[in-house]
């Protein structure tokens, strides 16, 4: 049996760049992170992040957010769960 597979994969190439650019200052190679990939899907039995749709009210959060609007600041955790009432 083989020790390895060849997997081939299209992908965006300024996508792919990035991407190892970013790989390289981790010191990991595109083989590497795909193996990284692999095992955490196997060990997690799906993938290791969730995927979903965001509801309106999470898509206008992170509009007002990007925009710097109604953002809460708290001035320590105390001050935090205070104004969560918890």
């Amino acid at each position: 049996m083989n020790k390895s597979a060849m997997i081939r994969a299209r992908v965006d190439p300024v996508l792919k760049d990035e991407v190892e650019n970013l790989l390289g200052q981790l010191g990991l190679s595109a083989t590497q992170a795909i193996t990284l990939f692999y095992q955490q899907v196997r060990l997690n039995r799906g993938l290791p992040f969730d995927v979903r749709i965001p509801n309106a009210v999470t898509l206008r959060t992170f509009a007002e957010t990007d925009a710097g609007e109604n953002i809460v600041r708290c001035e320590n955790a105390d001050d935090m769960f205070a104004r969560l009432g918890i």
